[in-house]
């Protein structure tokens, strides 16, 4: 049987990182992140691996230091008020094999000391997708909608993210799926908790359940003319 992967010792790394979040900290503890955060994650990102080409063989997972599917820990406090310089929870995306950054398609899980989830799609993607998603949504309304209203989708994910005020242009505030077109974002959410991160069957569990995305991806990136 598999271990947990994220265990009491991973929780109370990223606890006691919060509490000390600095350069001199972080460098005296810099094993323990890689016993208790590196190690179980790139273990997690193994196994998902296994399972990605059942969804998509054009998703990728790559347990590397650098450049792989988990993310820095280090944030970029170029632009921010909170200068404090590490990430306190773990993120990790199965990007498509043609994305180069978070905000290419991807299958992404997050995990902190108060809450575990997954998401499915794009982030903020790039002006040129989002319009391609958007002209795919409007001429292929009834694939759309199916989609989007599936019965095993919908029982495990939530369409979450951020939308626009108003309409995009070119499109009429009365259009059918004009909620749908005004969306800034592309994903569904789905929670879990910091207990189900612990169980052993994790990985498994988290395949799963992408599995039950696996055609709003299509859907997103056929729009966007990726494999899929």
């Amino acid at each position: 049987m598999a271990s947990a992967v994220f265990n009491k010792a991973t929780l109370t790394f990223l606890k006691d990182l919060e509490a000390n979040n600095n350069r001199e900290w972080f460098q005296a503890n810099k094993e323990r992140y890689d016993e208790t955060v590196m190690e179980p994650a790139f273990a997690f990102i193994s196994e998902i691996g296994e399972r990605l080409p059942e969804i998509s063989p054009h998703f990728v997972a790559m347990p590397k230091k650098s450049g792989g599917s988990l993310m820095r820990v280090y944030r970029d406090t170029r632009f921010s008020k909170d200068k404090t310089p590490y990430k306190t929870n773990i993120g990790i995306q199965f990007r498509h094999e043609r994305g180069k950054d978070v905000h290419a398609p991807g299958y992404y899980v997050h995990y902190d000391k108060n809450e575990c989830f997954l998401g499915v799609g794009l982030w903020r993607p790039e002006r040129d997708a989002l319009a391609a998603i958007r002209e795919a949504i409007d001429e292929k309304g009834s694939t759309w909608k199916r989609v989007r209203d599936g019965a095993k989708f919908r029982a495990v994910f939530d369409l979450g993210g951020e939308s626009l005020k108003r309409p995009p242009k070119g499109y009429a505030d009365d259009h059918r799926f004009i909620e749908d077109l005004k969306r800034k974002d592309h994903i569904a959410v789905k929670t879990l908790s910091v207990r189900d991160a612990a169980k052993a069957s994790f990985a498994d569990d988290v395949a799963d359940l992408f599995v039950a995305g696996k055609a709003y991806m299509k859907f997103l990136c056929e729009a966007m003319g990726l494999e899929f």
